[in-house]
């Protein structure tokens, strides 16, 4: 199999930091918003450059997606920048109402999602925003694997027009797609060519994906690797074409597997080519405190859980 290298652990939401950054001195229109989270969306470098482009809301999340909204009337392309939990649980209706149905042109960006928030624990993680954002008319939803990923996620997101919910994280992770990629939204990225088993990831899972290929293939299990960073619109050709050759397949994600991308695709799969599938991710429970290596072993979103559940799945074909 191909071997990633990780050119040095970073975390994603560094990577918005950059490419929101790198918006300001390339596109007028972009404007950023923040709930009081400067440090934690690593909006920095945006503010210094663009005081005049910057609105600091407070903690006044519902009122910062109603003037996102507001700003799009004008031509601005605004970023919202919070927690996810605070980005979605908080805000469902605003986003739904004056964002989604009115198709406003605004770009929620979500730090700190899934179990990875770590020691704040359950009241600060969320584990359900992907199936209440991909559940709106309209949005689109993307959790890239990591830093340059995110950056190029965030550039991209610009030049789409409509409604994006872009999730990230807090903890560093592998850094390993190339630096100048383009990022293509609903463009999945098959990572490794394998023959008897599907693994597709999101986000942080997609490097535990990775790990959990070379394990597999040391016991002499071909996987194919597929990093599913678009969640809607779902690339479900480049699941479809997988899964005719494997067989069987392993969705991988920080999230319930109620309404994440495990859903989806067995979706996708359930109307189209009826697969063996096995989900990693959380099983309908709230997170708590810990460290996010901690979390991530203890509700099985590693590449141990990964290889478990390819050797069930298998046992399926």
């Amino acid at each position: 199999m191909k071997k990633y290298i990780d050119s040095g652990k970073n975390d994603t939401r560094s990577g918005f930091g950059a490419g929101l950054a790198e918006l300001g001195r390339t596109n007028p229109n972009v404007v950023a918003l923040c709930a009081d989270l400067i440090g934690s969306l690593k909006m920095q470098e945006f503010i210094k450059e663009n005081p005049e482009r910057f609105f600091q809301i407070g903690i006044a999340e519902a009122n910062m997606i109603g003037i996102a909204a507001g700003l799009t009337i004008g031509g601005k392309i605004p970023f919202t920048g919070t927690f996810a939990n605070f980005s979605t649980g908080r805000v469902y209706d605003q986003i739904r109402q004056s964002v989604a149905y009115s198709d406003k042109n605004v770009k929620i960006c979500a730090s700190h999602a899934g179990l990875t928030l770590g020691e704040d624990g359950a009241t600060h993680q969320i584990l359900e925003d992907i199936g209440l954002m991909k559940m709106l008319p309209g949005m689109v939803v993307i959790n890239p694997c990591d830093y340059n990923q995110t950056k190029a996620a965030t550039i991209a997101i610009a030049e789409h027009h409509g409604p994006v919910y872009l999730r990230f994280g807090r903890p560093k992770v592998a850094n390993f797609t190339p630096a100048d990629q383009k990022f293509e939204i609903g463009k999945a990225i098959l990572l490794n060519e394998g023959s008897d088993v599907t693994i597709v990831a999101t986000g942080h899972l997609v490097w535990e994906a990775l790990i959990a290929a070379e394990d597999l293939e040391n016991q002499g299990i071909s996987a194919e690797v597929i990093n599913i960073h678009t969640i809607k619109p779902l690339d479900e050709a480049a699941i479809l074409t997988s899964v005719r050759k494997t067989g069987c397949i392993v969705t991988a994600e920080e999230h319930n597997y109620l309404g994440g991308l495990g859903e989806s695709v067995a979706r996708t799969l359930a109307q189209q080519l009826p697969t063996p599938q096995e989900f990693v991710a959380t099983q309908d429970t709230f997170g708590e405190s810990g460290t996010p290596a901690q979390l991530m072993e203890k509700y099985k979103l590693n590449n141990k859980a990964i290889t478990e559940g390819v050797l069930k799945v298998l046992k399926r074909k």
